[in-house]
């Protein structure tokens, strides 16, 4: 099963990898050199990919986006063949949920997958609610909304239960 680990940058999505992976993560991390270089050093500049056997006849490749904009051939291509996707979604940054709203717009307009919203960073000074981020991303009907997750992408139990949590809506999905 292909996941992809989507969001902005410093959401979280290749610690998330990181933490699961049951192999040595294959990453494109490069020194970063725009304004992202002002919070961290090094940023995705292609994918990262992991691994994790989830079941003795289920593995996950779990694939990770760039996040900046300026990738968004890459968000293409990873995409296409994938199963379901996970947005990461950084809540005690809300000037990034203009550029979370338009990747999730990117991802909608070429896949009709499952996916869900995993809220990284709660435990932070100004932190918006789960229901504050779902207005903010534009799920404003709650019956028409993917699951919301919180999770500490440091923490393999947190990722492995938002994974969980991906793979039965997927399967759910598969169902209807």
């Amino acid at each position: 099963m292909r996941l992809v680990v989507t969001g902005t940058v410093g959401a979280g999505k290749s610690t998330f990898i990181r933490s699961v992976s049951e192999i040595a993560v294959v990453d494109t991390d490069r020194v970063a050199t725009d304004e992202t270089a002002a919070f961290k050093k090094k940023t995705t500049v292609a994918m990262d990919f992991g691994r994790l056997q989830f079941a003795p006849e289920m593995a996950l490749h779990l694939y990770g986006t760039p996040g900046q904009s300026r990738f968004d051939f890459m968000w293409d291509i990873l995409i296409r063949k994938a199963h379901a996707y996970i947005l990461l979604v950084d809540a005690h940054k809300p000037k990034d949920f203009r550029e979370a709203r338009k990747l999730l717009a990117f991802m909608q307009q070429r896949v009709e997958i499952p996916m869900l919203v995993g809220l990284t960073h709660m435990d932070c000074k100004g932190a918006w609610s789960a229901e504050n981020v779902a207005i903010a991303l534009g799920f404003v009907d709650e019956n028409n909304r993917p699951p919301f997750v919180t999770l500490n992408a440091n923490q393999r139990d947190s990722v492995i239960e938002a994974l969980i949590a991906l793979v039965e809506h997927f399967v759910k999905c598969s169902m209807v």
